[in-house]
């Protein structure tokens, strides 16, 4: 799409419903809506800029630049499903999404003049609702009193949507992206840990004990307390031990399957803890020699696949950079939008490039966890609701800390909280926006 508009440059011609240009349009493009290239992009020519209306996606690429590059949608609608409590609410939720990211009369006046402009450039492409047809959704009886992300994550995009209209649609869209980045690996990370509680279960079965029934079964497959990052300390570290054991969990449950197959006895998907129950009574039911015989066959696999299940390649290897990518602070090539990011979860604790990556939330996203947090309350709220709306992402600070932590400074200086001796650790949640909608939580 670049190279059109250089040719319409070069030609000094321009769409004829197009306001601007070919030098103005540009211009546009590569100044005000460029989005920073990463260091190591920034000899190559391509355009990136802020996606700040939909038609924006056919003048930027995705983050990989090529032809095959995984639909990061895919994981937005998984975790819409995942984290309603029926398909009807699912739908409900990714309509108001669409209607919230499509431009209307009611955005403001730059957005409206955006899309109109992008639309006459490039007037080919059309903004439709995509329509799900993989639906992957929790067994009732597993979600009944279950905290997980993606659950907060359904609660969380409700709120921000009802805050449209409080905002510019920069604002908007910025408030949108952090949220979804601390919400999609925050869900990655815990379907790891998922896994993982998964095989332990199927492990403790071949050798003649694991969780018997629905009930034990899910008390040992899901969390009760989601934990992986811990404000202020390094964040990587904990991820990579949750992708090694998601990787050592496939591993073996793979294996057990197989094994199960091979003796003709069938086995459901391990999707719910009714099927996981299933296939532990199943494995306790098989020959010393068959067990030992998965055994040796997970010995051996490990033992070959080192590298792999250590998260240097692989599938580890792009759950780690996903992971860094989407929470870490974007680093800019151009000196000059260092300052681009502020919605990010991770940031560097230095300025060299080997300087670890630690927990540290940006101002954009203190204002949307804030906003989150007190959606659809009344009356003031200490600091512990923030907290504790955190943990609900598996991000855990100590209430009593934000006092005097990083954290604390950037409410204070968003003016987020009021200092009241009367109040826990002495400050109070202000809300960032007057919301005019109704708020369903």
């Amino acid at each position: 799409m670049d190279r059109e508009v250089q040719r319409s440059r070069d030609r000094s011609r321009k769409p004829d419903d197009a306001a601007l240009d070919a030098d103005t349009f540009h211009l546009l493009l590569h100044s005000i809506l460029e989005s920073p290239k990463l260091p190591n992009q920034s000899s190559k020519r391509f355009v990136q800029v802020t996606p700040l209306v939909p038609q924006a996606a056919v003048f930027s690429g995705s983050a990989r630049l090529s032809s095959n590059s995984w639909p990061a949608g895919a994981l937005v609608r998984r975790m819409v499903w995942l984290g309603s409590p029926n398909d009807a609410a699912a739908a409900a939720t990714w309509t108001a999404l669409f209607e919230g990211l499509s431009v209307s009369e009611e955005d403001d006046v730059f957005a409206r003049f955006l899309q109109q402009e992008m639309s006459s450039w490039c007037p080919e492409s059309s903004w439709a609702e995509f329509e799900v047809t993989e639906r992957g959704t929790l067994d009732p009886a597993d979600r009944s009193g279950l905290q997980y992300p993606a659950g907060r994550f359904v609660r969380d995009l409700s709120a921000i949507i009802a805050a449209k209209d409080a905002m510019t649609r920069r604002q908007w869209t910025s408030l949108l992206e952090a949220i979804v980045r601390i919400a999609a690996v925050a869900h990655v990370t815990w379907l790891c840990d998922v896994h993982a509680r998964t095989w332990n279960c199927i492990r403790s079965s071949l050798d003649g004990g694991g969780p018997v029934g629905e009930t034990e079964t899910r008390t040992a497959m899901f969390p009760q307390r989601f934990q992986f990052l811990s404000y202020g300390d390094r964040a990587l570290p904990g991820i990579k031990d949750r992708a090694s054991a998601f990787l050592q969990a496939r591993l073996g449950m793979n294996a057990a399957l197989w094994t199960l197959q091979e003796a003709g006895i069938s086995c459901q998907p391990l999707s719910s803890a009714q099927s996981v129950a299933a296939t532990c009574e199943s494995l306790r039911c098989l020959s010393a020699g068959q067990i030992s015989a998965i055994k040796e066959l997970l010995d051996e696999v490990s033992e070959r696949e080192t590298r792999t299940l250590l998260c240097k390649k692989g599938i580890g290897s792009n759950i780690m950079e996903f992971a860094r990518h989407v929470l870490g602070q974007r680093q800019a090539a151009n000196p000059i939008l260092r300052g681009y990011d502020q919605g990010y979860a991770l940031r560097k604790r230095g300025t060299s490039n080997a300087s670890p990556w630690v927990v540290g939330l940006g101002p954009v996203s203190v204002l949307a966890l804030v906003h989150c947090a007190l959606a659809g309350t009344s009356g003031p709220r200490s600091v512990r609701r923030l907290s504790q709306h955190l943990a609900g992402y598996g991000a855990i600070v100590d209430h009593r800390d934000i006092a005097t932590n990083d954290l604390g400074h950037q409410l204070r200086m968003l003016g987020l909280v009021l200092d009241s001796p009367d109040a826990e650790s002495g400050m109070l949640l202000v809300p960032p926006f007057e919301i005019t909608q109704d708020f369903a939580g």
